[in-house]
């Protein structure tokens, strides 16, 4: 169907396609940035570039989510975002291309997703990986799942402004089909810890307004790299509990909060790769609890409308699942591990409460973990 519609746009049919899945973290919450580890797993759902080369040096870009509006660059030009906010990512991945010495020429490129859009769950970095593979694949450029990661998150730290880590890009780009990915942050090394079978991985969308999300998300970026600098340490990796209690008075309070909460939470994340890997439920669903109540008291980035996704599951099944609010924060998604047969049960909890408890009504998913980036060359 891309193909047809790619033909109808450009008058030919596309070169290549190369497609990256959203992600949602199961546990590991602002600890990327910080040199420590995270556990996403890959989406279902998947941003689709089909491209074409052009002889110019002109990116021009469309996107079956956008019909009405397209944007048209030179790929040499400096950096400047252009009228359409969907399509600056384009010109960041080309910017960040250009300054990591790879010089793409012209492209036509249509954008399809159904990656959902502002919940928590990476459709910027499912866009920026699936980017990366068509200029890949169209130039030759031998670039691996780490370089792709790092050039993603260069361009959404350079010239998007959001101060994220590496952990979306990279699962987007290295995901297996039916595993969680366990990523340390500094190293990058990766280590597959397999669903268990008979457990689904459920995302509640809250449906609530997501507002100030990167300026608040960098600003607890601040407050993380400011600790470790007063610490005297590189980043928050190296330090410890007793460690950050010790520079308590040095803190201020959204540091040491903010600091405390990464330290805790990188143990949580190994301590939740080993129980997803033992196929331990309840214990995996004490370290979620835990995970989640930091988020609240110390990160402080969940809001009324996750706080009672979350309540909602662990009132319907109690430590049978695992439920955290996932992503970026204020609003967005909750993920819950359950096993397949508590889905409905969970399910019609969230239709019973969460609509009379907030006036928001919840969107649910059922997900099998998906793979990451694929590119295929057509013939």
């Amino acid at each position: 169907m891309s193909s047809t519609a790619f033909q109808a746009l450009f008058g030919a049919a596309p070169q290549g396609t190369a497609s990256a899945p959203g992600r949602v973290n199961l546990i590991g919450e602002f600890t990327d940035y910080n040199g420590g580890w995270v556990l996403p797993l890959a989406l279902p759902f998947r941003c689709r570039v089909d491209w074409q080369r052009r002889d110019d040096g002109t990116v021009s870009v469309r996107s079956r989510e956008y019909p009405e509006s397209m944007d048209s660059f030179n790929s040499q030009d400096e950096y400047s975002p252009g009228e359409q906010g969907w399509a600056n990512y384009v010109r960041a991945v080309v910017a960040a291309l250009r300054e990591s010495g790879r010089a793409p020429g012209g492209m036509n490129l249509l954008i399809s997703s159904d990656v959902p859009q502002g919940r928590g769950l990476s459709s910027s970095a499912a866009l920026e990986v699936a980017l990366l593979g068509a200029f890949a694949s169209a130039f030759n450029w031998p670039l691996d799942q780490a370089e792709i990661a790092a050039l993603g998150q260069r361009a959404e730290n350079q010239f998007i402004g959001c101060q994220c880590g590496i952990m979306d890009q990279l699962v987007s780009a290295a995901a297996q089909a039916g595993t969680a990915l366990q990523i340390d942050c500094q190293s990058l090394a990766t280590e597959d810890a397999a669903i268990p079978e008979g457990w689904a991985i459920v995302v509640l969308d809250s449906n609530h307004p997501r507002q100030l999300v990167d300026s608040e998300y960098n600003l607890r970026r601040q407050d993380c790299e400011a600790a470790a600098n007063i610490m005297g340490l590189a980043n928050l990796r190296e330090a410890t509990p007793e460690g950050v209690r010790a520079h308590q008075s040095a803190l201020t309070r959204g540091q040491f909060s903010r600091a405390l909460h990464v330290v805790e939470e990188n143990h949580r994340v190994l301590a939740s790769a080993q129980a997803l890997r033992a196929g331990q439920l309840t214990e995996l669903a004490a370290l979620l609890a835990q995970g989640h109540q930091s988020l609240v008291e110390l990160f402080e980035v969940t809001v009324p409308a996750t706080d009672t996704l979350v309540a909602i599951a662990k009132n319907a099944l109690g430590n049978r699942v695992a439920a955290r609010q996932t992503g970026g924060g204020f609003g967005g998604a909750v993920v819950c591990i359950c096993e397949q047969d508590d889905v409905e049960l969970l399910l019609a909890a969230v239709q019973q409460h969460y609509h009379q408890q907030t006036g928001l009504e919840a969107t649910s998913f059922v997900c099998t973990p998906g793979r990451g980036l694929e590119c295929v060359i057509h013939e």
